[in-house]
C-alpha cells in the first residue's frame, strides 16, 4: 500500500520530462531558403509542438510568420512562397518560460540602429527576472513574455550603443545565465551562440559544393540530413560563429569558457536517435544503455518490450544482453501530435489508448519486461501497466533506462516542480505499488554515463542528483511563468 499520497496532477500531463525547443537556419543565396527551413524545422518536430516560427531576410527586409501548431499547421506552400530571400531563421516551441501563446512564439525579431535582428532560442534562463528589471525602461516595446525577447532587447541595446553585431552579441549573452542556444539572422550574416555550458546541443554544416559557402545550422543533425547538409562541427559550448554567404569558413570564437556540461536526456530521450552525438547516432547509446540496465537489473520474462518510440532502442540493447526475445508488444499511432481539443474525463482515463495500443495476442500468458526511458510523474506509466495486465500479461516488470528523476530542470526542460516528480516523493517500493508492476528497477547514474563515448563530467545530470551546474536564485524554482503580468501575453504580435 502507497502510505506518501501523490501531489495531484492533470490527467493529461505527460509522464515525461516535456519537449525543448528546436532551431534552424539556412543561408543560401539563390535557394529556396524558406522550403529548406520548413523541412528542418519538420525534423526537429520532436523538440516541440506548441508554435512555429520562420523568419526570412531578403536584403534589409525581414517577413515574419508564426502561429500556433506543428509546423505542417503553420506553413503552407503559399506561405514559403512568399517568403523569398538569403537567409531563414526557425524556431520549434515548447514554453519553458512564458505561456503557450502565439505573442510567445518566436523568432523574436526587433529593429535595431544596424538593421533588423532574427533570434531563436533554445533553453532557459534562470536569471530572466533580473535580466527583465535591467530592461524595464524597454518594457513598453516588450509583447512577450519569454526570457528569448530579453536576450533579442539585451542584444538590440547592445548594438543602439554602439558596438557591432559580434560584439553585441557577445556583450548580451555575457548578461545572461542559464542555457541558451541561439540562432540570430542580421543583415550581415548568421550566427550561432550556446552558453558556456553548452547545455543544449547546436551543430552546424555545409549546403551543397564547399565553393559556393552555404550554411545550416540546427539543433540537431538530423536537421541537417533532412536537406541534404552536411555535418562539419558542433557549435562548441561557449562559442560564437558568424556565417556569412560566400565565405568557404566561418568566423569561430570562443566568448565563455566554462566546463561542457550537456544536458543528459538529450542522449537518453530528446533527440532523435538518427541525430549524431559525440560521433555516433543516438541509437547506438541508447542501446547500450539498454544492455546496462539487463547487466545490473535482469529478470526472469517471456518478453521484452519497448515503449514507442524512445524506449524501442534500450529495449532492443536489454533483449541482446539477456537472451529474452524482443517483441512489439505496443503500436504506437504515429500520425497523433499534440492537440489543442480538450478531451472528457472519462476520455482520459483511456487516453493511453490514443497514443499506444497494446496486442493480446503478443502479450497473452506472457511475463513481459517493459522498457522506457524515465518517469517523471507516474500519471501514464501506471495506464500503461494497467493496458498491458489488460491485454493478458501475467507479469509486468519495468525496467528504466536511467536513474530516478528527483529534481526539476530549470534550463530549457519542463519537468515540472519537485512535488510532482513521483521518486522525490516515493520510494522504490511505493512507486512499484502505484504503478501496479511486480518489480521496477532504474538504471544507474554511472550506468547511464559509462555508456556514452564522452567523459562522464561533461554532463549535467541535475535532474537526477540536484547537482546544477549554473547557480540560481531561489525565486527561479517557482512557475514557469514568472514573468507572466496580467494582461501582458493578451497583448498581440503581429503576424505576417
Amino acid at each position: 500500500m502507497v502510505e506518501s499520497p501523490l501531489v495531484e496532477i492533470p490527467a493529461d500531463r505527460a509522464d515525461k520530462p516535456e519537449e525543448a525547443c528546436g532551431v534552424f537556419a539556412v543561408l543560401a543565396p539563390g535557394q529556396p531558403v524558406a522550403n529548406l527551413a520548413y523541412f528542418g524545422l519538420y525534423a526537429l518536430q520532436h523538440r516541440g509542438q506548441e508554435s512555429a516560427g520562420m523568419a526570412v531576410f531578403d536584403g534589409p527586409q525581414v517577413r515574419l510568420h508564426k502561429d500556433m501548431g506543428l509546423v505542417s499547421q503553420v506553413f503552407d506552400q503559399d506561405v514559403l512562397e512568399r517568403m523569398t530571400g538569403e537567409l531563414a531563421i526557425g524556431h520549434n516551441r515548447y514554453s519553458t518560460t512564458g505561456s503557450s501563446k502565439v505573442c510567445n512564439a518566436q523568432p523574436v525579431v526587433i529593429m535595431t540602429r544596424l538593421g533588423p535582428l532574427a533570434l531563436a532560442h533554445n533553453g532557459n534562463l534562470v536569471n530572466a527576472a533580473e535580466l527583465r528589471l535591467a530592461l524595464d525602461h524597454l518594457s513598453s516595446e516588450f509583447t512577450s513574455t519569454t526570457d528569448s525577447e530579453l536576450i533579442a532587447f539585451a542584444l538590440q541595446q547592445a548594438v543602439d550603443g554602439g558596438l557591432d553585431w559580434a560584439a553585441a552579441i557577445r556583450q548580451a549573452v555575457g548578461r545572461c545565465r542559464g542555457a541558451f542556444s541561439l540562432l540570430i539572422g542580421t543583415p550581415e550574416g548568421l550566427f550561432a551562440v550556446r552558453d558556456g555550458h553548452g547545455i543544449r546541443p547546436l551543430v552546424f554544416g555545409r549546403l551543397g559544393e564547399e565553393e559556393e559557402g552555404q550554411w545550416v545550422a540546427s539543433s540537431e543533425s538530423c536537421g541537417l540530413d533532412i536537406i541534404g547538409a552536411k555535418y562539419v562541427d558542433d557549435v562548441n559550448p561557449g562559442e560564437l560563429i558568424h556565417f556569412r554567404s560566400g565565405d568557404l569558413e566561418p568566423k569561430r570564437q570562443i566568448w565563455c569558457e566554462e566546463p561542457a556540461k550537456l544536458c543528459v536526456f538529450e542522449m537518453i530521450y530528446f533527440a532523435r536517435p538518427d541525430s549524431r552525438f559525440f560521433g555516433e547516432s543516438l541509437y547506438s547509446y541508447r542501446v547500450r544503455i539498454g544492455e546496462a540496465l539487463a547487466r545490473q537489473k535482469p529478470v526472469l520474462a517471456d518478453l521484452v518490450i519497448g515503449v514507442p518510440d524512445s524506449g524501442i532502442p534500450a529495449a532492443i540493447g536489454y533483449s541482446q544482453f539477456s537472451g529474452i526475445p524482443f517483441a512489439d508488444g505496443l503500436i504506437k499511432n504515429r500520425y497523433v501530435g499534440r492537440t489543442f481539443i480538450q478531451p472528457t474525463q472519462a476520455m482520459r482515463e483511456v487516453g493511453i489508448r490514443v497514443k499506444l495500443n497494446p496486442l493480446p495476442d503478443v502479450l497473452a500468458g506472457k511475463r513481459v519486461v517493459v522498457i522506457d526511458d524515465s518517469i517523471v510523474r507516474g500519471t501514464t506509466s501506471r495506464k500503461l501497466v494497467q493496458a498491458l495486465r489488460d491485454a493478458g500479461a501475467t507479469e509486468v516488470h519495468m525496467r528504466i533506462s536511467s536513474p530516478p528523476v528527483t529534481h526539476p530542470c530549470f534550463y530549457g526542460i519542463d519537468t515540472d516542480t519537485q512535488d510532482h516528480l513521483i521518486a522525490a516523493r516515493l520510494n522504490l517500493a511505493e512507486i512499484e505499488a502505484h504503478l501496479g508492476v511486480d518489480s521496477l528497477a532504474y538504471l544507474s547514474k554511472d550506468g547511464m554515463l559509462e555508456s556514452a563515448h564522452a567523459p562522464s563530467s561533461q554532463f549535467c545530470t541535475a535532474c537526477f542528483d540536484g547537482q546544477y551546474p549554473i547557480e540560481m536564485d531561489d525565486k527561479v524554482r517557482g512557475s514557469k511563468l514568472m514573468l507572466e503580468p496580467a494582461g501582458l501575453a493578451a497583448a498581440p504580435v503581429p503576424v505576417a
